[in-house]
């Protein structure tokens, strides 16, 4: 029998990701103590929650015989870009359906650019069609799966932004790289799909808890709902440990009020960390805001997740070269 080819070892992610406290005095005043668990740095390509969340389904789709990845997201989406990379690596063709078809015949953005610097094709949907292929394959419809296979052939199929129950388990190994989590402890991400919450409340230790931070606006109800969905289907329970915050999403996906901004920048300069807009400074803006709530008192440890690196400077980009280089 054949051996499947190795899906993790040629991109080389950077395991475990590092650990780094936070010196800062008005938090260490109320008590309480931040590190940042730097999963930005795994890959350049693939980084963060990324490859967590890529890995087991790169190694389904292998396995299952699979030489294509379908995928879907928007114009900056930082999935896209990541399974067009690990695509590239492992010798697989990728194919991204892209939320908006006026952008078809755009000039192409920084990230839509380096998804298609690593081969992946980019099919441009109007955002009906978008919403209606989602609700597809949401209700695993052969309907939609069929239309797919039409167009572009058999292929590995991943949801929006990556999230299904293997890849929160993925996202779930990061806890075993925080030892001595206990009571007081608190894990924090930005939640878009709520992959990675939810694989991190399955692996914390009693009296540990996680909290997600939504980065869409009005998504109290369908947020929840899906990290409780994937805990019945891939750990067949719920779990009661976890918690997502919605007051901080600024306005929604990827809003950045001048308040966010500020604070931001502000961050990065004070402590060495540049931070992505979209989720990563809105996971800390809510840290922030709900110590200063008392929502997360004196002898808390809060780990904050940082899932994604910063958007590239203007003139730097970063393209894979191939399998064995990546």
């Amino acid at each position: 029998m054949r051996r499947p080819p190795d899906t993790t070892g040629p991109i080389r992610p950077r395991l475990p990701s590092p650990v780094g406290d936070v010196a800062d005095p008005w938090l260490a005043g109320r008590g309480v103590e931040l590190r940042l668990k730097r999963d930005d740095l795994i890959h350049p390509l693939v980084p963060g929650n990324k490859w967590r969340k890529l890995a087991p389904n790169l190694r389904a789709a292998v396995e299952g015989g699979h030489t294509r990845l379908l995928t879907f997201g928007g114009a900056y989406s930082n999935h896209i870009r990541a399974v067009a990379a690990a695509g590239a690596a492992c010798g697989l063709s990728t194919v991204g359906v892209i939320r908006g078809d006026e952008l078809a015949d755009a000039p192409r953005n920084w990230s839509l650019a380096r998804a298609e610097a690593h081969g992946m094709e980019l099919a441009f949907v109007s955002r009906s069609a978008y919403r209606a292929l989602l609700r597809g394959l949401g209700g695993d419809g052969p309907g939609a799966r069929q239309a797919l296979e039409e167009r572009w052939g058999h292929a590995y199929v991943l949801p929006e932004g990556g999230t299904n129950v293997l890849a929160a388990r993925g996202a779930a190994d990061l806890v075993a790289e925080l030892p001595g989590l206990g009571p007081g402890d608190v894990v924090c991400c930005a939640v878009g799909t709520g992959g990675t919450l939810a694989g991190v409340a399955t692996a914390l230790p009693a009296g540990a808890r996680a909290l997600g931070f939504a980065v869409l606006k009005g998504a109290e109800g369908y947020l929840d709902g899906e990290v409780a969905e994937l805990h019945r289907r891939g750990w067949g329970r719920t779990f009661g440990n976890w918690r997502i915050e919605h007051g901080y999403h600024g306005g929604g996906y990827g809003r950045v009020p001048a308040e966010l901004e500020a604070f931001a920048a502000e961050f990065g300069e004070r402590h060495g960390v540049r931070l992505e807009r979209r989720y990563v400074a809105k996971l800390l803006w809510g840290v922030y805001g709900l110590v200063e709530r008392g929502e997360l008192p004196a002898g808390s440890r809060v780990t904050a997740v940082i899932t994604g690196p910063p958007d590239p400077e203007p003139g730097r980009t970063a393209v894979s070269r191939g399998c064995a280089g990546a």
